[in-house]
């Protein structure tokens, strides 16, 4: 029996393994196709960042059928974890990147225009608009709703945040090429890379210790974007 279990183990690491192969050929093929036309022809279908989900809820679907969609989509809406959570999930990113834009003015930065404290009120619609269409939605339910969960099958989560956050950050690279992203074109490709790891990290801490919801790092994505929208640090470079 021992023979047959250790082959039945492997057995499933490989079709683990090809799975998020899957996911991640899929992930890259729909966004940089539609980054690409984008880029040599200025067509924009604003579907690209849609990469990741797609490639959830397709191979999700091909595994588990309706069931495991369903599944999937309802940990979208998981609010079963501890709410003291909501505290990092909240304020962690503003705290980071408020500090790095007062520290850029402390060294001789011009200090930019904040928008939020003359017009509060953007925020709001401004943290919707980013749940929805700016990131958080088209990535979390695949890196880490799908993608975490498989590599943390085989890695501790230190080396599941490093892996994912390398792949996650060359996902970006098509946006470095375009005329209408000031903030790609502005960082080095190699520090944003170091970035999406060092935030990969945050990202699987908050995932790991929510009972793995999706909500809660859809929360913490859109306030690690809004939080560059309160404070452009990216204009002070």
């Amino acid at each position: 029996m021992e023979p047959l279990k250790a082959g039945l183990t492997m057995e499933l690491v490989n079709l683990e393994k090809r799975d998020l192969m899957s996911f991640f050929l899929i992930a890259f093929g729909w966004s940089w196709i539609f980054w690409l036309l984008e880029i040599l022809w200025d067509i924009h279908l604003f579907v690209a960042p849609f990469g990741p989900f797609v490639a959830a809820f397709l191979l999700t679907y091909l595994n588990e059928g309706k069931d495991g969609v369903i599944t999937l989509l309802k940990r979208g809406l998981d609010f079963n974890f501890k709410k003291i959570w909501l505290v990092p999930i909240f304020f962690l990113m503003p705290m980071i990147v408020g500090l790095s834009l007062l520290l850029a003015i402390l060294t001789g930065e011009p200090a930019p225009e904040i928008t939020f404290l003359s017009q509060p009120w953007v925020i709001i619609p401004a943290f919707l608009y980013i749940l929805f269409l700016g990131g958080p939605v088209a990535e979390e339910f695949g890196w880490r709703g799908y993608a975490l969960d498989r590599l943390q099958a085989r890695y501790n989560a230190l080396v599941s945040s490093v892996l994912l956050g390398i792949i996650w950050g060359l996902w970006h690279i098509p946006l470095f090429f375009m005329k209408n992203q000031e903030m790609y074109r502005n960082v080095p490709i190699l520090g944003f890379i170091l970035g999406t790891v060092f935030l990969s990290i945050f990202f699987t801490w908050i995932y790991n210790n929510t009972n793995k919801s999706i909500l809660a790092v859809l929360l913490f994505h859109t306030m690690g974007n809004l939080s560059h929208f309160i404070f452009p640090t990216v204009s002070t470079t």
